[in-house]
C-alpha cells in the first residue's frame, strides 16, 4: 500500500511541477503553444498521406471532409510538404524562443545565446588547473584563466596575520580570509558589481576597523556553517564562481623566518607574515610553526587530479613558499603527473626580493623544497615601462635559459607595470599547455 501511495505522490508532484511552467509572467507559455502547434501540423502532414492511402480502399463522408480540410485540391506530396514544413518551422521557432526565455537571465548583454552556450561548454571541458599562491598575484592569474576553463582550483596561503585578516584571526580565531576573498572575487562571473561589493572596505570612522565586507561575510558564514571551509564554499555560491578556492591547510600556523638584518652579523628570527616583509633584511630561511601541519585533503586531491599546476606569481616568501612548506602538499606536488609551470614575478618586492633576478626566485624555492622540478619558467621580457622608486625589473641571468626551460613574453600591465596583465599571462599559459599536451590536453 505504501508503494502505491509513493507512486501516486510522485505522479502528483511531477504533474504539479509541469504546470508550474505555465505560471503567468515567466514568458514560456507562448513558445510552448507554438511548439505544440508545430507538432500538430507535423502530425497532420503525416495524416494526409495516411488518409490518401486509406481512401483508395474505402470512401465515406468524413473522409471526404478530411480530404477537403487537408487541401485535397493539391497533390499529396505538396500537402505533406506544406503541413510538415510549417510544423517543423514552428517547432524550430518555439524551441529557439524557449531557449532564449530560459537562458536570458544567464546571457550577458551583447552576447548571443549560441555564443554563451558554446563558451560555457568549452570552458566546462577545459583543462583541470591548480594555481598555488596568494595575494594579488594569484587573483590576477585566476581572473585571466577563468576565460579558458571552469575547472580551476586555487590553493591559497593562510599565514596572513596583518590588516583585516589579522584582526579577524585574532578576534574570532578563524583562518585569515583576505587572500581567499580576493580569489573568490576574481573567479566571480560578475566582477563589476558583486566583486566591488565583496571587496568593499569600511573606513576607520565607521568603527569597523578597516574590515572588508568579503572578510566579514566569510567569517559570518564560517560561524553559521560551523567550519571555515564551509564558509568559503558558501561565499563562492554567493558570488556564483566557476571553480574552487581552497586553503592549503586548516591548521592555525604562523610563518617564521631567519633574517640577516643590515649591519648585524647574526640572523634574527621574525615571526608573522606581516613582520617578515617589514624587517628589510635578507631572508635566509622560512619555516612554519607548528612545522608539520596537515594539508586540507581536497587540496591534495586537486593536485593529484590536475592537468596543469601553476606556482606563482605573488610574494615569493610570504605567498608562494609558505604553501610549499606544508609537507604532504609539497610531496603531492612532486608526485603529480601534471605539467608544472612557475610564473616569475615581473618586478622585485620591497623587503622580500630586493635585487632578485629570475634565477634567484627559482633558487629560493629549490632551497626550501627539494627535488621540485618545473616544466616551464614563465618570465616577462618587456622592460619598457617606468617602475616606482625602490622597485626593479626581475630579469633573467645570462645562463638562465641554459639551466631551465624558460618562456619569455610581454606580460606587464600597462597601468601598473609591476604586475602581470591577466589576459596576456593566461593566454601564454594556455598556449604553452596545449603546445606540450596537444589539442586533447594529453601530456606528451
Amino acid at each position: 500500500m505504501r508503494k502505491v501511495t509513493n507512486k501516486k505522490d510522485k505522479f502528483d508532484q511531477a504533474f504539479k511541477s509541469f504546470f508550474r511552467w505555465l505560471i503567468p509572467g515567466i514568458g514560456l507559455k507562448r513558445w510552448l503553444l507554438i511548439i505544440l502547434l508545430g507538432i500538430t501540423l507535423i502530425g497532420l502532414g503525416v495524416a494526409v498521406l495516411l488518409i490518401d492511402l486509406y481512401r483508395t480502399a474505402t470512401s465515406s463522408t468524413w473522409l471526404d471532409i478530411l480530404s477537403f480540410l487537408s487541401l485535397r485540391f493539391l497533390n499529396r506530396t505538396s500537402r505533406a510538404i506544406i503541413f510538415g514544413g510549417s510544423g517543423l518551422l514552428l517547432v524550430g521557432i518555439g524551441i529557439h524562443g524557449l531557449n532564449r526565455a530560459i537562458l536570458k537571465p544567464f546571457v550577458k548583454p551583447g552576447e548571443s545565446v549560441l555564443d554563451t552556450i558554446a563558451s560555457f561548454r568549452k570552458k566546462e571541458k577545459g583543462p583541470r588547473i591548480v594555481a598555488i599562491g596568494g595575494g594579488t598575484g594569484l587573483s590576477i592569474l585566476l581572473r585571466g584563466l577563468k576565460q579558458y576553463t571552469h575547472n580551476l582550483t586555487a590553493l591559497v596561503t593562510v599565514m596572513d596575520d596583518g590588516g583585516s585578516s589579522g584582526e579577524l584571526r585574532k578576534g574570532l580565531g578563524i583562518l585569515p580570509p583576505g587572500d581567499i576573498r580576493a580569489c573568490l572575487a576574481a573567479l566571480s562571473d560578475d566582477e563589476e558589481l558583486l566583486t566591488s561589493v565583496f571587496q568593499y572596505r569600511f573606513g576607520e570612522k565607521t568603527g569597523m576597523n578597516g574590515h572588508s565586507l568579503g572578510n566579514l561575510l566569510i567569517s559570518a558564514l564560517a560561524d553559521i556553517t560551523g567550519s571555515f571551509e564551509s564558509g568559503v564554499s558558501e561565499s563562492g555560491r554567493v558570488l556564483a564562481i566557476r571553480g574552487k578556492v581552497l586553503p592549503v591547510t586548516l591548521h592555525d600556523v604562523k610563518l617564521a623566518a631567519a633574517i640577516k638584518l643590515p649591519n648585524q652579523e647574526n640572523e634574527v628570527k621574525v615571526v608573522g607574515e606581516s613582520q617578515i616583509s617589514k624587517s628589510h633584511g635578507q631572508i635566509r630561511r622560512l619555516w612554519l610553526e607548528p612545522n608539520n601541519p596537515s594539508p586540507f585533503p581536497p587540496s591534495i586531491q586537486a593536485i593529484l587530479n590536475a592537468d596543469l599546476i601553476i606556482v606563482g606569481p605573488g610574494s615569493l616568501y610570504t605567498s608562494i613558499i609558505p604553501n610549499l612548506l606544508v609537507p604532504d602538499l609539497s610531496e603531492a606536488l612532486r608526485m603529480s603527473k601534471a605539467l608544472k609551470f612557475f610564473v616569475c614575478n615581473v618586478a622585485t618586492q620591497r623587503g622580500e626580493t630586493d635585487g632578485y633576478n629570475c634565477m634567484d626566485h627559482i633558487r629560493a624555492i629549490e632551497k626550501h623544497i627539494f627535488n621540485q622540478h618545473f616544466d616551464v619558467i614563465i618570465c616577462n621580457n618587456d622592460f619598457s615601462a617606468t617602475l616606482p622608486k625602490g622597485i626593479d625589473w626581475v630579469k633573467p641571468n645570462s645562463d638562465f635559459e641554459e639551466q631551465y626551460s624558460a618562456y619569455f613574453s610581454a606580460l606587464i600591465e600597462k597601468e601598473k607595470p609591476w604586475r602581470h596583465d591577466s589576459k596576456a599571462l593566461a593566454e601564454a599559459i594556455i598556449d604553452l599547455f596545449y603546445e606540450r599536451t596537444g589539442p586533447l590536453g594529453t601530456k606528451t
